[in-house]
């Protein structure tokens, strides 16, 4: 059995450990899902380009359809990675998303949905980048799991040590602005991984296609924790 099939089935058994990442009410708030492939034909590289405009653009789809936050990402061959060379390979450009992306106002709290303690954290401060992102440890009866916040605020850094333990639904960070989050609308992105390879207060949250399937044996779907519902335009 792979490690993603043990994981569904421990989290499956033991519904209590899982939290909440952000504040979301499922019998209150509707999320919106954004689509950013090639198939979405009215975000176009003038808007994406300019972070200003991208983020002018988020704002307006949440707000027309009085939506708190909006969701997706997970395994979705994007075309906006085409505005930062931070994603650009000799060979073949990096545009496939490993994690969820949450879409919300700066400022807004970022949980952790289990126990466990900081693995380590960074500024990663690239045009396209996360820039403060945190990456915390969890010991599930055995089974190693890592989760990844990224695109947060540089106060969300602060205080923070290797080891430090952390709570079950305990806030960990907010949401970054534009000017210190990686240079994108406010969100987060959030990934699981078993194996962190050697990497600390980093790990790729975007790879190339030819890769996808090496990336998903290590990197499960988030929805395992977050727990969503459909999305308002699904």
């Amino acid at each position: 059995m792979d490690a993603a099939a043990r994981l569904a089935i421990y989290l499956e058994s033991h519904p209590e450990i899982i939290g909440k990442v952000v504040d979301f009410n499922p019998y209150a708030d509707k999320l919106y899902h954004f689509d950013f492939t090639a198939a979405n034909k009215e975000l176009n590289p003038d808007t994406f380009s300019d972070t200003t405009k991208f983020d002018r653009w988020i704002t307006q789809k949440l707000s027309d359809n009085n939506c708190k936050y909006g969701i997706g990402g997970y395994m979705e061959h994007r075309t906006i990675y085409a505005r930062s060379k931070h994603f650009d390979t000799e060979d073949e450009p990096r545009r496939l998303h490993l994690g969820v992306d949450i879409w919300s106002a700066a400022g807004t709290p970022v949980y952790s949905p289990l126990a466990g303690k900081v693995h380590s954290f960074q500024n990663n401060n690239n045009f396209g980048d996360y820039g403060p992102a945190i990456i915390l440890e969890h010991n599930l009866d055995g089974l190693t799991l890592y989760s990844l916040y990224g695109h947060l605020s540089l106060k969300s850094l602060d205080g923070l040590y290797i080891g430090k333990p952390i709570n079950h639904n305990e806030q960990i960070a907010t949401l970054g602005n534009m000017e210190e989050n990686g240079h994108w609308p406010p969100h987060l992105h959030f990934q699981l991984m078993f194996d962190m390879q050697g990497k600390r207060g980093d790990y790729p949250g975007v790879c190339k296609f030819s890769e996808k399937a090496i990336y998903q044996k290590n990197i499960p779907d988030p929805q395992l924790l977050l727990r969503f519902p459909a999305a308002v335009n699904d």
